[in-house]
């Protein structure tokens, strides 16, 4: 049979369970990474103004490669049509460079949707939601919605997460948040951590290790390999990311199959943009597209933290296309600063209130954004703060006022 009209029995299952996707998704609201880096801004302005410099949502500012960029053009007549073939294409291609059978792979538009949708899973209120602190606050929001308990754990001294710590935080949980590299420090957490986590967690728990940023790090261990091992972990992939395609939307759950159907009775499967699907798949056919892009992050982020060092600012020493600053101040008043000189930085975690995120974007994006931080820093008075070893949850209050979905009780 014809590949160009035929779905497969895996691929017309799922769809077959769309309109359980469309009840479920009416049911909340995803919150995702530029639902809070607008959350963050002035929610009044309807666009950045003209010369803005933006590096607040970490996205890459080179944006698909060229054939990404192509394929999109080539697919763009076709579509008035679904194709759902084309996304078969995908997987196998994904399948192959990972050494994975093609049925533990999934494909979003993004890695925000199988994240929520492991939180709905695997938690409830008898079943705890356990993460990093700071750590990617989209899980928490989660959380909410399924009625558990959101147990946040500080990162240890280097900015890992710290797996004994939230084992013991949680006999009771659900599911363990894991993003490595971790969103908002941009710091790795040992694959012989996760491996310990995997081994030790209670019974029925489910590991979530979320890989957004990992191609940007330097000896980052995949944990494709614990999925391979039939192990409770789900793995996220996105092209948002190094592949700088924030903007179309495409990523992969990988995971065993019966996960997998946990994860599509939450959101059931719908077929994606058909121009994302052929960029992701270019993209992935390029050979050197990963290095290319990782090292033309790591000089720039490199650049930007020696002149951090010259100056005396401290930061959080990133692998990834963001890193945290000290503002020695409540960082509020920073990030107001730089927008008010057309910079527009990230946002705060409560934990630590003086310290803001910035994206790291191109080379002249940075170049603009450290004369602007230096003359706000420099007009700024420095106040002392210790990071606490823990958070009251009852009482997250963002410091950067966002809005974000509210829940019923």
């Amino acid at each position: 049979m014809s590949q160009n009209k035929t779905l497969r029995n895996d691929s017309r299952r799922m769809f077959l369970q769309m309109s359980v996707a469309a009840a479920a998704a009416s049911a909340f609201r995803i919150v995702n990474e530029p639902l809070l880096a607008a959350a963050a801004i002035d929610r009044d302005r309807n666009q950045f103004p003209p010369g803005a410099v933006v590096i607040n949502a970490n996205e890459n500012p080179l944006g698909p490669c060229d054939a990404a960029r192509a394929a999109v053009v080539s697919m763009a007549p076709q579509g008035g049509r679904y194709s759902y073939w084309l996304t078969d294409e995908l997987v196998d291609t994904f399948a192959q460079q990972q050494g994975l059978k093609r049925e533990y792979i999934r494909t979003f538009p993004g890695s925000s949707e199988p994240l929520h949708f492991s939180v709905l899973a695997f938690t409830s209120p008898t079943r705890s939601y356990v993460a990093g602190d700071p750590g990617y606050e989209s899980g928490g929001h989660a959380a909410k919605i399924s009625g558990a308990r959101e147990v946040n754990v500080p990162l240890t001294k280097s900015y890992a997460h710290d797996i004994p710590a939230m084992l013991a935080a949680a006999p009771d949980a659900g599911l363990f948040y894991v993003c490595t590299p971790n969103n908002p420090t941009g710091t790795l957490t040992p694959h012989a951590d996760i491996e310990q986590l995997v081994f030790k967690k209670p019974k029925g728990s489910v590991v979530l290790v979320d890989e957004a940023y990992i191609h940007f790090a330097d000896g980052a261990d995949t944990a494709i390999d614990l999925v391979k091992a039939n192990q409770d972990v789900i793995v996220l992939r996105t092209f948002s990311k190094i592949y700088g395609m924030a903007g179309l939307r495409c990523g992969f759950a990988i995971a065993r199959p019966d996960l997998l159907a946990k994860l599509e009775n939450c959101g059931g499967w719908s077929a994606l943009p058909i121009t994302a699907v052929a960029a992701a798949t270019a993209s992935l056919k390029h050979e050197h597209l990963v290095s290319e892009r990782k090292l033309v992050n790591t000089t720039v982020r490199q650049k930007t933290f020696d002149w951090l060092d010259r100056n005396g600012y401290s930061y959080v020493p990133s692998q990834t296309n963001f890193f945290m600053v000290d503002t020695k101040r409540p960082a509020k008043q920073v990030i107001d600063s730089m927008a008010a000189k057309n910079v527009f930085i990230g946002r705060i975690w409560p934990v630590w209130p003086t310290y803001a995120r910035i994206t790291v974007g191109t080379q002249a994006e940075m170049d603009a954004f450290t004369p602007a931080f230096d003359a706000v820093m420099k007009n700024a008075k420095t106040v002392s703060f210790a990071r606490p070893a823990s958070l009251d949850n009852s009482r997250r209050i963002y410091a950067d006022g966002q809005m974000l979905p509210g829940t019923s009780s």
